[in-house]
């Protein structure tokens, strides 16, 4: 039986989470993820995470958070919206991921949880805790599932009714015993949007992504040359890929985020094809200076603009799904 203080508790951390901007919070029982232990090893043995020979470590860190922080007893989820105002990407020039616009979100949402943390010690008292936001070996989307905050699409990202899917995830892992929440259900239905909207046919099963087929990893995880196959199938992406999201049904629901450290630099709104063709070490460093794109270093972001810019770009999005006309299928309830 609970103790009277989870309930109570449960209450004051996700009425914290809302005062600090957190779109969702959910909250899930520190224990082993039992139903993620066969998909993982068999996504590592497919060899779907590419060249990301990081995901081969920590295999049991993974799975179970009592590994990460010794006597947690709860994971507490939260998600963070950072769905755009304007879609630099209808500019006519190369892309950028929306979660890429500003600054680099580890560091801020981690500096939201660090202040949010506080306050809650000093109303409940000192408690053992860990924050998270993509930044450890968590199953963060598990995680997120098993708390409530959103189901997994077909497209492998958490979408949830109300917000759809632009929106990162958090975590803190802690030693108090909380209420927990109950999963929601899945709402994709007979929907499969994302999987024909992929021009690189990247989701080779519903809910399973090939890492290496996938625009994203190409663009930023990826370290050698770009292999061939995506010759004519990169729709004009040179940081990330949105495709899956952006014709989702549910992301109809997106709103933009209020946080001024997501808004882009203004220089994005003015650059054309022919500028990212004479990008310069001294101009990325002054664009990207607090970005993610900074991951990919000056050298990686350049690969990636030849590759698009030096071969033609045969596929025809537009004529595999138009995204001006995403409505609701009947049945995804």
């Amino acid at each position: 039986m609970l103790p009277q203080s989870a309930e109570i508790y449960a209450t004051l951390i996700k009425s914290k989470a809302e005062k600090f901007g957190f779109q969702s919070c959910g909250i899930s029982r520190a224990d082993f993820l039992a139903d993620d232990a066969k998909p993982l090893e068999n996504y590592l043995k497919n060899n779907y995470h590419g060249e990301m020979s990081y995901m081969e470590n920590y295999f049991d860190k993974r799975l179970d958070p009592r590994l990460l922080v010794e006597g947690s007893k709860s994971v507490i989820s939260l998600s963070y919206n950072y769905f755009p105002e304007e879609d630099l990407t209808k500019f006519g020039q190369l892309k950028i991921s929306k979660y890429a616009y500003g600054q680099d979100y580890h560091e801020i949402i981690k500096n939201i949880l660090r202040e949010m943390v506080a306050e809650l010690q000093e109303e409940i008292g000192d408690f053992e805790c860990r924050i998270f936001t993509d930044s450890a070996p968590i199953l963060e989307r598990s995680w997120a599932r098993k708390s409530g905050i959103g189901w997994v699409g077909k497209n492998a990202n958490l979408i949830t009714k109300q917000t759809g899917s632009f929106y990162f995830l958090a975590e803190i892992i802690c030693d108090l015993e909380l209420e927990i929440d109950a999963p929601t259900t899945d709402h994709c239905g007979s929907c499969r949007k994302c999987i024909d909207a992929c021009p690189t046919d990247a989701i080779v099963s519903e809910r399973i992504i090939d890492g290496s087929k996938c625009i994203s990893y190409a663009t930023i995880e990826l370290k050698n040359e770009i292999p061939e196959s995506f010759k004519g199938k990169m729709q004009d992406w040179m940081f990330g890929c949105d495709i899956c999201q952006d014709v989702c049904p549910w992301n109809r629901f997106s709103k933009p985020h209020h946080q001024e450290l997501f808004k882009p630099n203004q220089l994005l709104h003015k650059f054309e094809k022919s500028d990212w063709q004479e990008l310069s070490q001294d101009l990325f460093s002054e664009i990207f200076k607090k970005s993610p794109v900074k991951r990919t270093k000056f050298s990686g972001l350049k690969r990636n603009i030849d590759f698009l810019t030096k071969q033609p770009e045969t596929f025809n999005f537009k004529e595999k799904v138009n995204p001006e006309k995403i409505s609701a299928p009947q049945n995804m309830d």
